[in-house]
């Protein structure tokens, strides 16, 4: 299980900056959040520390406690994991993972705005090139599209032998051109395709550079 917060830590990431997730505290501090996952520190002079996704789901973790009905997050064993669809143990939906889906993936966007040399939002991040099915099904599931489960339809985001290329499936035609024009305006380049055994139809979709 994930260590908790020591109250110093806790104070750290609870004052973080609401809108860039900037944080202040010692350098022991801040190393030891780093070291957690939790921050990270900006390759540009000042060398500014910043809540990694973790970072802000840690926070939006405080604020759920703290309300009058504490919701049960769902068991990811401390790590947060987009549903790429198929999982055999799913994580339950409802309340507590939309807001847990919504805050990774605002976290993602500030990720992106720190670690893209331009500081974009509008394309994906070194992060996202190296977890390309998890960064393409993280931006699904936060869009509400529906991954698929044992015996039902919705997108199933998986590897593909090209590089930097993920292939989503969606057996209705309609929710996969929905699918496309997500992906596309989250930043990814995509082409839909027929696979020439099955005829079934495809999304091929790598990140956008420029």
């Amino acid at each position: 299980m994930t260590r908790p917060l020591t109250a110093a830590q806790r104070r750290i990431v609870d004052a973080a900056d609401p809108g860039t997730g900037r944080l202040r505290g010692t350098p022991a501090q801040l190393a030891a959040l780093v070291k957690r996952g939790l921050a990270f520190r900006h390759p540009r002079p000042p060398h500014d520390h910043f809540l990694t996704p973790a970072g802000h789901r840690a926070r939006e973790a405080e604020v759920a406690e703290a309300a009058p009905e504490p919701v049960k997050e769902p068991d990811t064993n401390g790590v947060f994991a987009a549903r790429v669809g198929g999982e055999p143990a799913a994580p339950a939906s409802g309340p507590a993972r939309l807001r847990e889906v919504r805050g990774a993936w605002q976290g993602m966007l500030e990720l992106r705005r720190m670690t893209n040399t331009d500081g974009a939002t509008d394309r994906p991040c070194g992060w996202e090139r190296t977890h390309l099915v998890q960064a393409a099904a993280l931006a699904l599931e936060a869009a509400g599209h529906r991954p698929a489960t044992e015996g039902e339809g919705g997108y199933r985001v998986r590897e593909t032998p090209q590089p930097e290329a993920v292939a989503v499936y969606e057996p209705d035609g309609t929710a996969l051109r929905a699918c496309a024009a997500t992906l596309e305006g989250a930043g990814w380049q995509v082409g839909e395709y027929t696979e020439p055994r099955t005829r079934a139809r495809y999304l091929l979709a790598s990140p956008r550079r420029v």
